[in-house]
């Protein structure tokens, strides 16, 4: 500490004078400063560089745990702690999670409609567990509707639409869209939801009669039973949404569609592919790039 106190003022002092303040040696200082780095500090110098990038890539937004799992998909046998305190002394940090629950609006439970997930997010194979909902995003010109539906497997976003009026059309393209992506359509799919009024209304039931869909949703006042999409729209908001402020609404739906389609699937199928490395598992196809 002395040493590194000395090689930091020395341009402001003579460094034989802050030996003799400081009680060290002067030729144990010069020996000191041109000792060649260790391998350690040269691996923690290597692991910051690609730190920082990584951080930088992410606009700021991965913190210690993601980019561990990055640096740990390329290759690198790196521990959370490690990467957090190389972090930490480069002052770097992510972006924290804040927890906020919202009352919506619901309509009434249609009576042949239950909640088959019993908020049991965990589905062992892709395609049987998806769950939507909707969210709104500010914009100069008003705002713009969201609609997602995630599937449980992989977190991935299966599909997705937007539009400036939350009606009924904008749940049906996303639905539309995540079956789109699917191989097969034999085996029915749990789509879960709130009781927002257009998740309960007649066509939205009859489309999901029509394509082999169980139609779950939440009960009253309980939006935890919904807590994967809502998960989700708490890391959009929080990654990409509340850092910008969007003129028009075009401009919010580029940057809504760069941020699911070219950084958070990508970096899901990323997760799955390094966990394919470990266990061979089959996974779900990544949502199709339309707007």
């Amino acid at each position: 500490m002395r040493y590194a106190t000395i090689q930091r003022c020395r341009s402001d002092y003579p460094v034989q004078l802050m030996c003799r303040c400081l009680k060290v040696s002067t030729s144990g200082f010069y020996s000191w400063a041109n000792r060649s780095p260790s391998p350690r500090a040269r691996a923690n110098a290597r692991l910051t560089e690609k730190i920082h990038t990584l951080h930088r890539e992410s606009d700021g937004v991965f913190g210690a745990p993601r980019i561990t799992e990055t640096l740990q998909f390329e290759g690198e046998r790196i521990s959370r702690n490690r990467v957090a305190r190389l972090m930490a002394a480069n002052g770097l940090q992510g972006i924290p999670q804040r927890r906020r629950w919202r009352a919506k609006p619901s309509g009434d439970r249609p009576t042949h409609v239950r909640n088959h997930l019993e908020r049991d997010f965990v589905a062992l194979e892709p395609n049987t567990k998806w769950v939507t909902d909707i969210t709104y995003i500010r914009t100069a010109e008003g705002w713009l509707y969201l609609c997602v539906v995630v599937d449980l497997y992989n977190k991935a976003v299966v599909g997705w639409s937007m539009s400036a009026r939350q009606t009924r059309d904008l749940v049906l393209k996303a639905v539309l869209m995540a079956l789109w992506q699917r191989e097969t359509h034999d085996e029915p799919v749990v789509l879960h939801s709130d009781r927002g009024t257009q998740f309960t209304s007649d066509d939205y039931q009859r489309f999901l009669r029509g394509h082999n869909l169980i139609c779950s949703m939440s009960a009253v006042g309980h939006c935890g039973d919904n807590a994967a999409a809502e998960g989700f729209f708490g890391m959009l908001k929080r990654e990409r949404v509340n850092r910008r402020r969007y003129q028009t609404l075009a401009e919010a739906r580029t940057d809504v569609f760069d941020y699911i389609e070219r950084f958070h699937n990508p970096r899901i199928r990323q997760r799955m592919a390094a966990e394919d490395r470990k266990y061979p598992l089959t996974f779900s196809q990544p949502s199709a790039e339309t707007g």
